[in-house]
């Protein structure tokens, strides 16, 4: 029986609490002094977890908001001690670390102090080796390119997610079948696979975008399908190379050239 404050639990001083022990409002767990909470104990809101003083946490201990792992100061987090931002990793202070223990940011290895590193005990930027402090060259489609990152033209993929927060307004019924808990956080977090994501991209981008993906050097149309998922066929391709810094339009006239040029007989250099 609901009291006068609308509780259907038990010694709430809230109001419309389903849960026991509530001060705050809507909780259907036990013991929150924040609202919408359907863990226990917790001082912030929109908690599944338990002990969050954060907001819209599923997991443990945090006080940041939107984690799903424990004990984060930052937010965003799947992974555990963290108190950067997006980590699935643990023990970071940076910021979208797979791995552990990085201070830099989007490392998917472990203990770097550099960037969007996969190897280990670097202070360089992208660097798959170990204990390195200089930037080494990109491959492309398998090959090399003696182009260091910053001296490439780079899509953007602002629209590659793998994970997309969808608000309760826009959940289907189905999702909401598949998430009882939507009510208590506003939404779901929805999780694509690797190659939905990249459909998702290449359909939800603009053309100038896709046209950067083909423009890049040495693209390859099989290895790009083979890993997106996406086949644009070699028609559609750009006409384009990169020399250097400079991109140069390839021309039926220039294709010629070039072809004229690599089955021309090579000039004798023997000395006399």
């Amino acid at each position: 029986m609901a009291d006068k404050k609308n509780n259907t639990g038990t010694n709430n001083t809230g109001e419309n609490n389903s849960g026991y022990w509530n001060s705050g409002y809507r909780n259907s767990g036990y013991r929150n002094s924040g609202y919408r909470n359907s863990g226990y104990w917790n001082s912030g809101n929109w908690n599944s977890g338990n002990w969050n003083s954060g907001y819209r946490n599923s997991g443990y201990w945090n006080s940041g908001n939107w984690n799903s792992g424990n004990w984060n100061s930052g937010y965003g987090n799947s992974g555990n001690w963290n108190s950067g931002y997006r980590n699935s990793g643990n023990w970071n202070s940076g910021n979208w670390n797979s791995g552990y223990g990085n201070s830099g940011y989007r490392n998917s290895g472990n203990l770097n102090s550099g960037n969007l590193n996969s190897g280990y005990g670097n202070s360089t930027n992208r660097s798959a080796g170990i204990f390195n402090n200089e930037e080494g060259t990109v491959r492309l489609f398998n090959k090399e390119s003696n182009l260091k990152w910053d001296e490439i033209t780079h899509p953007n993929f602002y629209e590659f997610v793998l994970n997309e927060w969808i608000s309760e307004d826009d959940m289907t019924d189905e999702e909401k079948k598949a998430n009882p808990q939507f009510f208590v956080r506003g939404g779901y977090l929805k999780t694509y696979t690797y190659k939905e994501a990249w459909a998702n991209y290449w359909k939800n981008t603009d053309e100038e975008d896709r046209q950067r993906v083909l423009n890049l050097p040495n693209f390859d149309p099989v290895v790009f399908k083979d890993i997106t998922g996406i086949d644009v066929g070699a028609a559609e391709v750009a006409k384009h190379i990169q020399i250097g810094n400079k991109t140069y339009e390839v021309t039926d006239e220039l294709t010629q050239a070039l072809k004229n040029l690599k089955e021309a007989p090579q000039p004798n250099h023997k000395e006399e």
